[in-house]
């Protein structure tokens, strides 16, 4: 367990912070992935690197050990960290080799699954990321159509495709823009190629609609995130695009497998022409897929989408075997499960000590709250701090897991009793930004929905 030993740094952990210090020398932002950047969670306390990760447990380069009570990857380990069965078949995979000049024949065993899961769908491409496959299925649609312009809604990823979103002279976009994401280095030239409505916001799709109906390749959305569509939102989108001759992609990398085997748009009732599946798919393995009606893929054969690793085999194999794992285990029911405990533990404990938290309307898959309150990131940064002292990796979200035991959940409810007491002393005396022992958390990423 964890234990604070100084008044600047919570742990004995030496060689964490000082390679955090020296990789933001030699790496530009110092991490890969804004969203595991130490200074999102507690700057100068989050731990920025990890030794080894079991289920919902880690521990940092000097052995202090926390469960992950907070992205578990980014979601991307639905079945928790070194999932044995996965691990098993991509041990077994190379040792036989995970790279060839010939091709992985499970590669296509996982297009045959994809398609049995998703019988509206015919054909499978292969990336390795949520970001570029995302990237591949809008080439593909614009090789489809023969059209250039993309409606939007939601977060894409970081290709240049969708950054331009944020290219503009004027105010035309403001409360479209995704504060975080700029988008210097994107060619200009780009400039209204991609249109952004709002999640819920049919006057505004209608408006693109009718300006550039006749021009659009796709509609690009996210059928949800953190709760339903309005009645009728997704069933008019699909129509309208269809009706101008475009296809409707969706966007499955976050909420995928995680509230519906199979995705999301399953559990709601409306199929796209395309979607898109990453991060939990390979439950930690680089794999992603593109899979799509006959008639929409047209265009991964006529434009040039080819990359090497595409083509090895660790990731169709680690897929394989977390979707196999997957239909034998109802994750979504436990996992929702385990969500709605944690959301009820966050009610109560606010309630005993007259915390102003709130949780999120939002699927118990992956609860949040917030603190309504001027002093919410204050706040959510203290609360960062005070169960990293008790030995949580947790924030104001978590993505559930397979691996978040009823054992588990307990102890977290423990911890959260006591920093919710603390909270409240801190409120009651005034010292909320006193008891910080490091800068704010930095949220400047917002996402378009």
């Amino acid at each position: 367990m964890a234990s604070r030993t100084t008044d600047n740094e919570p742990f004995d952990a030496p060689k964490t912070y000082d390679l955090y210090r020296h990789a933001k020398q030699r790496i530009p932002g110092g991490v890969q992935l804004f969203s595991k950047w130490p200074e999102r969670h507690a700057p100068d306390q989050w731990p920025a690197y990890f030794r080894e990760a079991h289920g919902c447990e880690t521990w940092d380069l000097d052995g202090n050990h926390f469960y992950d009570m907070s992205t578990n990857s980014v979601g991307a380990c639905l079945l928790g960290f070194r999932d044995p069965d996965v691990t098993e078949a991509v041990k077994r995979r190379l040792e036989l080799g995970s790279m060839c000049s010939l091709n992985p024949p499970e590669e296509v065993e996982l297009a045959d699954l994809l398609c049995e899961i998703h019988p509206w769908a015919q054909q499978v491409r292969y990336a390795r990321t949520g970001g570029e496959a995302m990237a591949i299925a809008v080439r593909i649609a614009r090789a489809t159509t023969d059209r250039s312009l993309v409606a939007v809604c939601g977060y894409h990823g970081w290709h240049d495709w969708y950054l331009a979103a944020n290219l503009g002279d004027s105010d035309a976009l403001r409360g479209h823009l995704l504060p975080g994401l700029d988008p210097l280095g994107v060619p200009r030239e780009l400039r209204g190629t991609v249109l952004p409505f709002k999640y819920n916001n049919l006057a505004e799709f209608q408006q693109i609609i009718e300006q550039h109906g006749d021009q659009l390749a796709a509609v690009v959305m996210e059928p949800c995130r953190g709760y339903d569509p309005q009645p009728g939102f997704l069933e008019s989108i699909r129509d309208e695009i269809h009706q101008r001759g475009g296809l409707l992609i969706f966007d499955e990398v976050s909420i995928a497998w995680r509230l519906c085997l199979g995705g999301a748009h399953l559990r709601l009732g409306v199929n796209p022409d395309i979607a898109v599946f990453a991060k939990a798919m390979g439950n930690g393995h680089p794999i992603a897929a593109i899979i799509g009606t006959s008639e929409a893929m047209v265009g991964a054969r006529r434009s040039f989408i080819s990359s090497s690793y595409w083509t090895e085999s660790i990731g169709p194999t680690a897929a394989l075997a977390t979707l196999q794992k997957m239909q034998r285990i109802d994750v979504p029911a436990y996992v929702a499960g385990i969500g709605r405990q944690l959301q009820d533990q966050w009610r109560r404990a606010a309630q005993k000590y007259e915390v102003p938290l709130v949780v999120a309307d939002s699927y118990p898959c992956a609860p949040g709250f917030h603190f309504n309150h001027e002093l919410n990131e204050e706040l959510r940064t203290l609360f960062t701090q005070l169960m990293l002292d008790r030995g949580f990796l947790a924030g104001n979200s978590i993505s559930v897991t397979l691996a978040h035991t009823e054992q588990i959940v307990a102890h977290y409810g423990e911890a959260l009793d006591e920093v919710m007491a603390e909270l409240a002393e801190a409120l009651a005396c005034g010292e909320v930004q006193e008891r910080l022992r490091g800068p704010v958390a930095i949220w400047d990423f917002g996402r378009l929905m």
